[in-house]
Order: structure tokens, then C-alpha cells, then sequence
């Protein structure tokens, strides 16, 4: 059989899952940073500040379809042989469990934090439809575990054309048909394209695996998906206003698919050396052994935070409101740093202040469970 007319079966299973993650969570972290440094006036100081921030956002906005395209390469392997009860119980424990515990404490939060009124009526719909506004991710993410099953069978018998049928269809639905409204004065009825939303991503995630595109050229795709989000947001800000501003930094929007496409095959076109010990006596050696021993640090924090992202995931926005709002006894907002500075310091804050909770909590066996 030749390569091209191979299944999407054949995948690579060596990609950097921790660096993605590691990553992804970071992206999260970064920008919602941006939320609360965000300037409120328009001089030409702020105009530059308002650029940066956009800047930053664009840039950011890659890290949920990261996480959503490294789920899909690793549960969309047709060798996953699992009946749906087991991959379901898995699922369970790995998002079910936690997201009870974390919108329960996000419950004490809205009461404590902002004095709003907490009911039985209020419990029940928050976890109906989300306890706080980065739970969105977890209903998306238990609507893909749900058809995940099926998926799998249709990535073992696909062929390349029938996946690549899939992801057009994906791309036209979901983001050529919208930019169409926008942009021209004809209105399109999507209600042809069936295929939306996030399953695009998932099944991008398993297929990209084994699609090689030179670095060079990757990296300038990614730059210009960047750069276009960029730039699109501030058209729409100076010709359209209100909620479209953002159009072209949200998820399903051309440019961020592009962008974030690349971002994901730049990740996985090239492995990442392994950390050898040597041992020498020479001073050139014992420089060497040096750089091994932080390049082992920095994989050991990266693994790190990769294994603890869900908890980082659901932890990071009451971090980042206390950083706001001054409950530690100092404030990091858009009143008091620039936000050029602000967004990655406050991100660097809030990703260590999480990990000084997670992991700790986390050695308590009952806790583990809880906390993701």
C-alpha cells in the first residue's frame, strides 16, 4: 500500500504532549490577563497600549484549539480499543469529578468574592449552564467526548480524501461562510454546512500528525494567521464596533484556524532531544553536564504544569481577580501597570501562585481526586 492511500491510522505517537499542554495552559492564562488590562481611553499612549493588548490576544487565542487538537490526536487513535463504558468511566474521573468540586468553590467564590446571592435555584442552573465563564470548555469538551466512540471508527476506515472531505466542509461551514456575510452585501444560509463548532479542530488534531509542511514556511503561516487576526481586529473596531470587533480572534474565525493549525504542526513536526548524563572531568565537560541539569529542570517544569493544567485551567480566574482586585495586600491591574508589562508579569504570577496550591493539595489522596 503507498503512503497517500493509508488511513489515518498510521500516526505518530511521539509528540511533545507536555510541551503543548504546558503551553496551551499558558496561552489560557495570558489571555484572560488581558481582561482587566485593558485601557479604557483612547489617547495615542493607549492606542499603542490598545494595539499590544491586541496583539497579545491574537497570539493567545491559539491555546484552547491547541488543547482541543492534542485531545483528538490522542483519543482519535483507532488503536484506543475501549468499550464505551470503560472510556466513559475514564472520562468521568478525569473531568466529571472535578468539575463538580471546582463549581462548587466557585459557588463560595461568587458569595464571598462578589456578594452575589447563592440559591438552590442558582446552584442548579450554574451547573446547568456553567458555574463561571471558563466552563464553557468543559461542556465543549464532553459534547466531543460523546461522539468521540464514534469518531474513532470513522478515523479507521477514512481515507486521506474522505478526511480531508470532513475538514473542508469544517473550514467553509464554520468560518468562509461567516467572513462571506461580513464582507460582502449576499447572506449565505449555513444551515447547509452541518459540520461546525469544535469537532473540526478534534479531528484535525489525529490527521495533522502525519502532514509535513518545511518549518520555515509553517512559522509564516503562523505569523500571518497572527498578524491578520491582528490587524482584522482593528478593523472591525474603527469600521464595525460592538460585539464583531473580536471576530477574527474568535476560535472558528480564518485566521485563528490558520494560526493555530500551524502553531499545533510546528509542535509536532520535531522531536525533542533526549537529556543524556555525562560525566567528565574536563571543564568543558562539566560546563556541559551544566546546561544538561537546567535543560532537565526545565522539562521537569514543564511536566509539571502539564500534568496539572485542568486544575490551573479551573483555578487560574480566581487568581487572577485577586491579583485584580488586591486580596493579597497588593494589585496588578490596568489602573496601576501598563499592561504591556502587566499581561505577561500578572500571567508568570498566576500560573506559579497555582502550582504553589495545586501541587501541594494534590499529595492528599482524596484531594487528587477532586482536584483534576
Amino acid at each position: 500500500m503507498k503512503e497517500s492511500e493509508k488511513s489515518c491510522q498510521d500516526k505518530r505517537l511521539d509528540i511533545p504532549v507536555d510541551l503543548i499542554r504546558a503551553l496551551a495552559i499558558i496561552g489560557v492564562i495570558f489571555l484572560h490577563a488581558t481582561n482587566d488590562l485593558t485601557p479604557d481611553s483612547m489617547s495615542q499612549l493607549e492606542v499603542v497600549r490598545w494595539i499590544t493588548v491586541d496583539v497579545y490576544q491574537s497570539f493567545a487565542r491559539m491555546a484552547v484549539p491547541l488543547f482541543v487538537m492534542l485531545s483528538g490526536a490522542l483519543l482519535l487513535q483507532p488503536s484506543k480499543n475501549e468499550s464505551l463504558r470503560v472510556f466513559f468511566k475514564k472520562r468521568w474521573e478525569r473531568i466529571g469529578i472535578p468539575f463538580f468540586f471546582w463549581g462548587a468553590l466557585y459557588f463560595v467564590w461568587l458569595y464571598f468574592a462578589k456578594n452575589q446571592a447563592i440559591t438552590v435555584s442558582s446552584i442548579v442552573q450554574g451547573y446547568l449552564a456553567g458555574p463561571y465563564f471558563q466552563f464553557w470548555y468543559i461542556y465543549m469538551l464532553a459534547g466531543l467526548y460523546l461522539v468521540t466512540p464514534i469518531l474513532r471508527l470513522v478515523i479507521a476506515y477514512a481515507d486521506d480524501k474522505l478526511i480531508k472531505y470532513f475538514v473542508a466542509l469544517w473550514v467553509l461551514g464554520a468560518s468562509v461562510i461567516p467572513v462571506i456575510s461580513y464582507f460582502t452585501v449576499y447572506d449565505l444560509n449555513s444551515i447547509i454546512f452541518v459540520i461546525t463548532g469544535w469537532v473540526g479542530y478534534y479531528i484535525l488534531g489525529i490527521y495533522l500528525l502525519k502532514v509535513r509542511i518545511p518549518r520555515a514556511l509553517t512559522v509564516g503561516l503562523m505569523i500571518l494567521g497572527i498578524s491578520l487576526a491582528a490587524a482584522g481586529t482593528v478593523y472591525m473596531s474603527f469600521n464595525v464596533g460592538g460585539t464583531e470587533s473580536y471576530y477574527f480572534q474568535e476560535y472558528l474565525s480564518p485566521t485563528m484556524i490558520l494560526a493555530s493549525v500551524m502553531a499545533f504542526l510546528l509542535l509536532t513536526s520535531g522531536k525533542t532531544p533526549a537529556i543524556k548524563s555525562v560525566v567528565t572531568t574536563t571543564a568543558t565537560g562539566k560546563e556541559m553536564e551544566h546546561k544538561q541539569i537546567k535543560s532537565s529542570k526545565f522539562r521537569s517544569l514543564i511536566h509539571l504544569i502539564s500534568e496539572n493544567t485542568l486544575p490551573i485551567f479551573l483555578l487560574h480566574l480566581m487568581v487572577l481577580e485577586t491579583l485584580h482586585r488586591g486580596f493579597f495586600g497588593f494589585a496588578i491591574n490596568g489602573s496601576i501597570i501598563n499592561s504591556i508589562i502587566g499581561v505577561p508579569l500578572t500571567t508568570v504570577i498566576t500560573l506559579f501562585l497555582c502550582l504553589i496550591i495545586i501541587v501541594p493539595l494534590k499529595k492528599v489522596p482524596v484531594l487528587k481526586k477532586l482536584i483534576g
